[in-house]
């Protein structure tokens, strides 16, 4: 059978799949898109415009800044401590993986409670060091959304360690023992064949962590400051206001916040497009 026919017959089979996530995701994000540019009002007459987004005014640029902030942060620091535990992992630190296996299933608002717990200033890491008495930092809801980050950091990467080591388990082996019988040292078969082996599940995971940290909610709804906001939990709180007329602005923030995924999201694929793995 020619490769041709083999890529057809691959995409009819998962054609239905397709065509469901399209109309429901589609669906959803043209609802919001079209709300937002006051194209499906709840009250009044159609009319194009963009007074969702400026009525949100200074507010909505404090917000995407502030998103953008966590989860670049957050998603780096997932990035290189999951990229870590999978190293570990393949080595033999087998606990590093059953780790990141167990804190996967942890749901993200369990997490947050647990590190509000952990991290508040009268939480259980300042008892143990017994600094109860006002000189524990200011981690939970303070000006620079450390315990979001931290949160953010330590359940994502547990995905990614998950992803790579998953990738890494059925590809290093052979080529990592191919470069030491030509003589390449530890050091050197890690950056020429197990980084490079690695870099696809590692930018595919890292980018769907930066996609699943802007649109979270909860996490930094318990764990932030009330003001500035990030934009999901802006979009909440406009959503749920008991003034109907906030809908579009909830709108315009989801909409935003999706339009800085889907470019992460080409950003990544761009780059998994030209790496040996997607050929």
């Amino acid at each position: 059978m020619s490769t041709p026919t083999k890529s057809w017959r691959g995409s009819l089979a998962v054609l239905p799949a397709v065509v469901l996530v399209v109309l429901v995701v589609g669906g959803g994000l043209g609802t919001v898109v079209l709300q937002s540019l006051g194209l499906m009002p709840l009250v009044g007459t159609p009319e194009l415009s963009v007074d969702a987004y400026s009525a949100l005014g200074g507010d909505l640029w404090r917000s995407v800044a502030l998103t953008l902030s966590i989860a670049v942060v957050s998603t780096a620091l997932a990035a290189v401590i999951g990229l870590a535990a999978a190293l570990t992992a393949l080595s033999g630190g087998r606990a590093a993986l059953v780790a990141a296996g167990v804190t996967v299933t942890v749901p993200h608002l369990i997490g947050a409670a647990a590190m509000a717990l952990l991290l508040a200033d009268s939480g259980m890491l300042p008892r143990i060091l017994g600094m109860t008495d006002g000189g524990w930092p200011e981690l939970v809801g303070g000006k620079w959304w450390i315990a979001v980050v931290a949160e953010y950091a330590w359940k994502e990467s547990a995905f990614v360690a998950v992803v790579v080591a998953g990738t890494l388990a059925t590809r290093v082996a052979a080529y990592d023992e191919t470069a030491a019988t030509l003589g390449a040292g530890r050091w050197a078969r890690l950056r020429l064949v197990t980084l490079p082996l690695a870099r696809p599940a590692l930018i595919a995971s890292s980018a769907i962590a930066f996609a699943y940290t802007v649109g979270s909610y909860e996490v930094a709804r318990i764990l932030g400051r009330p003001y500035p906001e990030p934009l999901s939990v802006m979009a909440i709180r406009l959503f749920t206001s008991i003034d109907l007329q906030t809908r579009p602005q909830a709108a315009a923030a989801a909409t935003i916040a999706t339009a800085l995924t889907v470019v992460v999201a080409a950003v990544a694929l761009h780059y998994l497009r030209r790496s040996a793995a997607w050929k």
